[in-house]
């Protein structure tokens, strides 16, 4: 994984492009806004160079990370990219971050892309709270700290995969 300062994303984008990673593979971002020091959204880009390996193991990759401050505008890939207009439109919804310079050839700029109309909010944040959750207990495991950790649930009948005789099977 290559960092990059946030100034120099989008130029680091095109230097590796450049270099020859000129399919664009996938682009999203990781919410650490509650890191203790320089908190906010690492964009990672991850790009493959698509020529013929010279060394007989395979495609060479990147996986380009920056980031980028809560609220701050991260320059768009879609000038050195076109198929980063649909990841960018993910990112922006998902998460709430914006790219600045979008351009997917419609002119409608960033946009809705997966969530129902009239959807509200950005549900991969890690403050975003699911409406599910608010509503009734979590079907699942209980949360740390809640019922009885003394409590063992039971364990799973062992089972025996096919074709292997049982234990008791053979001669005594």
């Amino acid at each position: 994984m290559r960092e990059v300062p946030f100034g120099e994303w989008s130029a680091t984008v095109l230097a590796v492009r450049e270099d020859g990673f000129t399919f664009f593979d996938w682009l999203s971002a990781v919410d650490q806004t509650d890191a203790e020091a320089d908190a906010g959204f690492d964009l990672v880009c991850h790009l493959i160079d698509v020529g013929v390996p010279a060394d007989g193991r395979g495609l060479r990759s990147v996986l380009l990370r920056t980031r980028a401050a809560d609220g701050a505008a991260v320059p768009s890939l879609t000038g050195v990219f076109a198929g980063a207009a649909w990841h960018e439109r993910e990112t922006h919804e998902m998460f709430g971050i914006d790219f600045d310079g979008f351009d997917d050839g419609t002119g409608l700029g960033l946009r809705p892309l997966l969530l129902p109309d009239g959807f509200e909010g950005t549900p991969l944040r890690k403050s975003f709270m699911l409406a599910a959750r608010a509503s009734k207990a979590w079907p699942g495991a209980k949360e740390p700290g809640e019922g009885h950790e003394s409590t063992k649930a039971p364990g799973r009948r062992r089972v025996q995969a096919p074709g292997v005789p049982s234990p008791d099977w053979g001669p005594r």
